[in-house]
Protein backbone atom coordinates (compact mmCIF):
# COMPACT_ATOMS: atom_id res chain seq x y z
CA UNK A 1 0.00 0.00 0.00
CA UNK A 2 3.02 2.23 0.95
CA UNK A 3 3.82 2.12 -2.71
CA UNK A 4 0.95 2.70 -4.57
CA UNK A 5 0.61 5.78 -2.35
CA UNK A 6 3.94 7.28 -3.10
CA UNK A 7 3.37 6.32 -6.84
CA UNK A 8 -0.10 7.60 -6.58
CA UNK A 9 2.05 10.84 -5.26
CA UNK A 10 4.32 11.45 -7.66
CA UNK A 11 1.57 10.95 -10.49
CA UNK A 12 -0.38 13.71 -8.32
CA UNK A 13 2.56 15.86 -8.73
CA UNK A 14 3.19 15.27 -12.95
CA UNK A 15 5.43 12.43 -12.95
CA UNK A 16 3.27 10.60 -15.86
CA UNK A 17 5.46 7.48 -15.60
CA UNK A 18 6.91 6.96 -12.30
CA UNK A 19 10.32 4.90 -11.99
CA UNK A 20 11.33 2.52 -8.83
CA UNK A 21 13.92 4.86 -8.04
CA UNK A 22 11.66 7.94 -7.91
CA UNK A 23 9.00 5.72 -5.67
CA UNK A 24 11.81 4.90 -3.59
CA UNK A 25 12.72 8.43 -3.01
CA UNK A 26 9.10 9.33 -2.04
CA UNK A 27 9.41 6.59 0.80
CA UNK A 28 12.85 7.13 1.91
CA UNK A 29 11.97 10.85 2.64
CA UNK A 30 9.62 9.70 5.30
CA UNK A 31 11.53 7.48 6.35
CA UNK A 32 10.26 3.45 4.71
CA UNK A 33 12.26 1.51 3.27
CA UNK A 34 11.01 0.10 -0.34
CA UNK A 35 10.56 -3.67 -0.69
CA UNK A 36 11.73 -4.25 -4.43
CA UNK A 37 9.41 -7.35 -4.88
CA UNK A 38 6.32 -5.52 -4.50
CA UNK A 39 7.50 -2.32 -5.87
CA UNK A 40 8.44 -4.43 -9.53
CA UNK A 41 5.07 -5.96 -8.99
CA UNK A 42 3.41 -2.95 -8.96
CA UNK A 43 5.36 -0.93 -11.41
CA UNK A 44 4.89 -4.25 -13.85
CA UNK A 45 0.86 -4.43 -12.86
CA UNK A 46 0.15 -0.25 -13.72
CA UNK A 47 2.93 0.09 -16.98
CA UNK A 48 1.74 1.46 -19.85
CA UNK A 49 -1.60 2.29 -17.74
CA UNK A 50 -3.41 5.23 -16.99
CA UNK A 51 -3.81 5.72 -12.88
CA UNK A 52 -6.99 8.22 -13.75
CA UNK A 53 -8.86 5.72 -15.54
CA UNK A 54 -7.77 2.50 -13.05
CA UNK A 55 -9.43 5.13 -10.49
CA UNK A 56 -12.50 5.82 -12.20
CA UNK A 57 -13.10 1.91 -13.28
CA UNK A 58 -12.30 0.99 -9.74
CA UNK A 59 -14.98 3.73 -8.13
CA UNK A 60 -17.45 2.25 -10.77
CA UNK A 61 -16.68 -1.31 -9.21
CA UNK A 62 -16.79 0.02 -5.71
CA UNK A 63 -20.32 1.54 -6.11
CA UNK A 64 -22.12 -1.56 -6.78
CA UNK A 65 -21.00 -3.21 -3.46
CA UNK A 66 -23.63 -2.92 -1.33
CA UNK A 67 -22.99 -1.50 2.04
CA UNK A 68 -23.86 -0.75 5.58
CA UNK A 69 -27.00 0.04 7.12
CA UNK A 70 -28.78 -3.09 7.47
CA UNK A 71 -27.63 -4.38 11.25
CA UNK A 72 -30.54 -2.48 13.29
CA UNK A 73 -33.26 -3.02 11.33
CA UNK A 74 -33.09 -6.90 11.93
CA UNK A 75 -32.77 -5.97 15.99
CA UNK A 76 -36.18 -4.02 16.14
CA UNK A 77 -38.40 -6.15 13.97
CA UNK A 78 -38.51 -9.14 16.86
CA UNK A 79 -39.18 -6.21 19.33
CA UNK A 80 -42.27 -5.18 17.02
CA UNK A 81 -43.55 -8.67 16.68
CA UNK A 82 -43.29 -8.93 20.57
CA UNK A 83 -45.55 -5.86 21.54
CA UNK A 84 -42.38 -3.63 21.68
CA UNK A 85 -41.67 -4.74 25.35
CA UNK A 86 -38.43 -5.50 24.64
CA UNK A 87 -37.08 -1.67 22.76
CA UNK A 88 -37.74 0.30 25.90
CA UNK A 89 -35.00 -2.03 27.90
CA UNK A 90 -32.78 -2.11 25.11
CA UNK A 91 -32.72 1.31 25.27
CA UNK A 92 -31.93 1.74 28.44
CA UNK A 93 -29.49 -0.66 28.28
CA UNK A 94 -27.87 1.28 25.37
CA UNK A 95 -27.85 4.77 27.89
CA UNK A 96 -26.18 2.90 30.55
CA UNK A 97 -23.50 1.95 27.71
CA UNK A 98 -22.74 5.40 26.85
CA UNK A 99 -22.89 6.86 29.80
CA UNK A 100 -20.09 4.91 30.34
CA UNK A 101 -17.88 5.02 27.47
CA UNK A 102 -18.41 9.00 27.77
CA UNK A 103 -16.80 8.91 31.35
CA UNK A 104 -12.82 9.53 31.26
CA UNK A 105 -12.31 10.33 34.64
CA UNK A 106 -10.12 6.71 35.16
CA UNK A 107 -7.96 6.86 32.45
CA UNK A 108 -6.94 9.72 34.19
CA UNK A 109 -6.33 12.37 31.10
CA UNK A 110 -8.74 14.01 28.64
CA UNK A 111 -8.74 14.27 25.32
CA UNK A 112 -7.77 18.13 25.01
CA UNK A 113 -5.55 17.67 27.86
Amino acid sequence: MKHLAAYMLLTLGGNTSPSADDVKEVLSAVGVEADEDRLSTLLKELEGKDINELISEGSAKLASVPSGGAGAGGAAAPAAATGGDAAPEAAKAEEKEEEKEESDDDMGFGLFD
